[in-house]
């Protein structure tokens, strides 16, 4: 299998070198924010290798080490004399200064959050921006002095070199990080990086985007078939859609339903790819097996591992009944190939890999993959499914776990416990579809901070009295998890408006037979996750 690292890239892209840092993938999402393609590499990668790549420019990371300490990242230092623009951010600064034969020195008062600089000097980098200007610093470390041939650009009460630059040989960098949406003109200097000064242009755009993917594919698939395992979640949805534009029905996609998707989803998954794209589409009903095969399992692990196993046995099966199929196309993204190989070692990146080793391929068994989104963050996956003309409810489904409604079961999975949690659950988005809606109208931002990020239902394991018509019942509660978030990393629990809690709650008892009770869970992860299993 090939290193994702050796695709062909745009004529132009920026190669981020990554030393650790925290912001890492967001210095990449920045650039390609301003229509310029980039890509996160190790910071240790060799210079030769790296202008085998042909990056039209380079950035250096920031990261949490100190440059003298032992097992410190090193820059392999032919990478800054490979002829291209480079700029360091934070590490980035200080491991350009000390390579280059300037001096990193450990500050008295360290400066975290935010920091007033004073220009000094013309700057290609500042260019128009204020005089004095609020950036973001995290820094313990700074550098003292800057390497020959560099001048000081801005300064700090604390940094006598927040920033610096040699124009001669194209090289700059900031203490400061402008990639953070906290440094105000930390747009402004990217684009005079990449426009101004490296000469680059906007092109990175969905349209070239999915002509360049289309392309690939082409020459990738040649006349051979191709078979993808559709989930209708955004990532699987979007591959299909891109590789059919590209090979027609060279492409048949295998939708195995285990029976615990929400309400309406499988008909979703018909009517788009069916009859909206025209995909070959095998839809296995494999609802009775599921159930036999869960029947009296409790531990959510064994759920996990059972659902799983049986989906890929499934999919095989279907592969073999289709014949000659000799690529699989699925919908790796790109922070899957970062965490998956770029785990933080003594403070470095370690070489980004494939994600290809996570498919059970059966004993004589095996497929070359496809992964055409294997490059792209997740809401530019959601924008590219939005320009290939999937519809919205498809294109900003919200995360759903691959066993589905299973796991958000308590307990043993059964036929009454789906029913009951797929009338709750569909009643729980689409009123909060409705309030997200409504503040999209007010602010005009999709991401509103006050807006539920994910929203289900959750079916507890017990039963509870109530008081329904006039007399007692003992039925179940249903629990609604409601939070906000950006990455999953980290949630809160949403702040909803008592009178949707309670519209939420009066449906779900008047609409959902077996149902007399509900609950509103208001824990944040961490300690909590967001499922329940």
């Amino acid at each position: 299998m090939s290193d994702s690292s050796a695709k062909p890239s745009p004529k132009q892209f920026v190669a981020v070198l990554d030393f650790g840092a925290q912001y890492g993938q967001l210095i990449a999402r920045r650039v390609r924010d301003l229509h310029v393609y980039s890509e996160i590499v190790p910071c240790d990668i060799p210079a030769d290798e790296l202008a085998a790549m042909g990056p039209s420019a380079l950035i250096l990371s920031g990261g949490p080490a100190s440059v003298y300490a032992e097992d410190a990242p090193k820059i392999d230092p032919g990478v800054l004399e490979l002829g291209v623009p480079v700029l360091g951010f934070c590490y980035g600064h200080q491991i350009m200064a000390v390579t280059l034969g300037g001096e990193v020195a450990h500050s008295e008062v360290g400066e975290y959050g935010p920091a007033t600089i004073a220009r000094s000097g013309e700057s290609a980098l500042f260019g128009e921006t204020p005089a004095e200007q609020t950036v973001w610093m995290s820094h313990r470390d700074a550098v003292s002095r800057a390497p020959e041939g560099f001048v000081v650009t801005s300064s700090t009460g604390v940094c006598p070199v927040a920033s610096m630059e040699c124009p001669s040989r194209r090289l700059y960098s900031t203490q400061f990080h402008p990639e953070v949406r906290h440094t105000e003109c930390g747009r402004q200097l990217l684009e005079n990086f990449l426009f101004g000064i490296c000469g680059l242009e906007p092109n990175w755009t969905m349209d070239n985007i999915i002509d360049e993917k289309v392309a690939e594919i082409r020459a990738q698939v040649g006349d051979k078939k191709v078979i993808l395992a559709l989930s209708g979640g955004v990532d699987s949805s979007v591959v299909a859609a891109l590789v059919h534009r590209a090979v027609g029905d060279q492409l048949t996609c295998v939708f195995v339903n285990h029976g615990m998707l929400r309400k309406g989803e499988p008909e979703m998954v018909e009517e788009v790819f069916r009859d909206q794209f025209q995909v070959p589409l095998v839809h296995v009903h494999a609802e009775e097996r599921y159930a036999r095969l869960l029947a009296g399992v409790t531990d959510p692990e064994q759920k996990r591992r059972l659902i799983g196993t049986e989906f890929w046995k499934v999919f095989f099966d279907e592969a073999q009944k289709i014949g000659d199929v000799e690529l699989l196309a699925q919908g790796t993204i790109y922070p899957d190939i970062i965490e998956s190989g770029a785990r933080k070692t003594g403070g470095k990146a370690a070489t980004i890999k494939s994600h290809h080793n996570l498919i059970p391929f059966p004993e004589g068994v095996h497929f070359d993959l496809i992964e055409p989104l294997d490059h792209f963050f997740k809401d530019e996956v959601r924008e590219l499914g939005v320009a290939l003309g999937l519809p919205d409810k498809m294109v900003y489904r919200q995360p759903f776990p691959g066993p589905g409604l299973a796991i958000r079961i308590i307990g043993e999975v059964t036929g009454e416990k789906l029913a009951i949690l797929k009338e709750a659950d569909a009643i729980v988005r689409e009123e909060l579809d409705a309030y997200n809606e409504h503040l999209f109208e007010e602010t005009g931002e999709r991401n509103s901070e006050h807006s539920c990020w994910q929203y289900f239902a959750v079916l507890p394991d017990i039963r509870s009295v109530g008081v329904m018509g006039d007399e007692r019942t003992y039925a179940r509660p249903v629990i609604v998890r409601a939070v906000e978030s950006s990455d999953a990393m980290t949630a809160d629990w949403a702040k909803l408006p008592y009178d949707v809690i309670g519209k939420i709650s009066s449906r779900i008892v008047a609409e959902v037979e077996g149902v007399n009770r509900v609950v509103y869970d208001v824990t944040p992860k961490p300690p909590a996750t967001i499922e329940w299993e």
